[in-house]
């Protein structure tokens, strides 16, 4: 894909900015469905990079660690120090920066060339399922609610978010101290007028963390909440919303299961991309979509239990890699 585009008013920031002057992007690429080749007529051009601290920041320990976007573009570029952290959480949105094809990257500096060259070492087995099989869930979960909000009585709504939270509670065992049979949800009679049937929990807990059953708490509530804001949907509106997610939450697992299966990151989706839009263009029902995403959830923990990833990242090797594109930027 050529550059032309990047003439136009809103990238300016690249040539005038003096945040770019004083930052230097080190990698700069398309992003978004562009980036995964599932653009349409009308897809924003999105751009995605990351950007050098420099050397007083490096010296003074005091480096940026938010991304810098530009107000007039639909860019995010992230700061060396940030990307780092998210890499090392195999954050898919930031992964897939590394993974883009070579006629997709507009920027590409020595440095920036380390970081593409060494993705390797970003990739834990762990991090990459557990990261992976998130935003996997929240898609599906995202899809779900929308369709619970046409068709469920307010006891089946019920049973569908004890699914989804269900789902967010057999990821805890990654994050948090074991909990198991200590804590549990059932659907059972509600003692409020709104409501028929009501999530019901059991938690029997001695001498358990505080700090990790409050962020299982947020969690669940998360769920919760992301399932309320659904209430009043307008679905006509909301279709090309709704197929879109569906086509990520089907690209989210066929990425993750070729980073776990060793056939590295593949951003753009070229054997994929006429499946994913016709997905997008809404040539399948969601009852069919629902079944795609269980099937690929399904190779995704088979993917993940014979995984040729190693378990955890080698944090010696990203250690000695920020340090080499950090002593390059201080022998300038």
């Amino acid at each position: 894909m050529n550059d032309l585009f990047l003439r136009e008013k809103e990238y300016d920031f690249l040539r005038a900015d003096r945040f770019i002057k004083e930052n230097p992007i080190c990698l700069l690429t398309l992003g978004g469905s562009y980036a995964y080749g599932t653009n349409v007529e009308g897809s924003d051009i999105d751009l995605r990079g990351v950007y050098l601290n420099s050397k007083q920041e490096i010296l003074s320990m005091r480096c940026k660690n938010k991304p810098y976007t530009p107000s007039d573009s639909d860019s995010v570029i992230y700061p060396l120090k940030q990307i780092i952290g998210l890499l090392h959480n195999s954050n898919p949105n930031v992964i897939e920066i590394l993974g883009t094809r070579e006629e997709d990257i507009f920027i590409i500096s020595e440095e920036g060339k380390l970081l593409k060259d060494n993705v390797e070492i970003f990739l834990g087995s762990d991090a990459v399922y557990n990261a992976f099989l998130g935003y996997s869930q929240n898609q599906l979960r995202r899809l779900k609610n929308a369709m619970a909000r046409d068709s469920y009585t307010q006891s089946e709504k019920e049973e569908h978010m004890l699914e989804s939270i269900q789902k967010r509670i057999n990821t805890f065992e990654l994050s948090y101290q074991h909990i198991d049979k200590d804590l549990k949800l059932y659907i059972d009679d509600s003692s409020r007028e709104e409501y028929d049937k009501e999530i019901m929990i059991d938690i029997n807990l001695n001498h358990y963390p505080l700090r990790d059953l409050k962020c299982m708490l947020n969690e669940m509530n998360e769920v919760v909440k992301q399932y309320g804001k659904l209430n009043h949907r307008n679905r006509k509106k909301d279709e090309p919303h709704l197929l879109k997610h569906s086509m990520h939450l089907v690209r989210l697992y066929l990425m993750g299961t070729d980073i776990l299966t060793g056939k590295g990151i593949r951003t753009y989706r070229e054997g994929d991309r006429e499946f994913l839009l016709d997905i997008r263009n809404g040539k399948y029902t969601y009852e069919e979509i629902f079944e795609i995403a269980n099937r690929l959830e399904g190779e995704f923990k088979y993917a993940k239990e014979n995984s040729v990833l190693p378990k955890k990242v080698d944090e010696e090797k990203i250690a000695e890699l920020v340090m080499e594109i950090n002593n390059k930027i201080l022998q300038k």
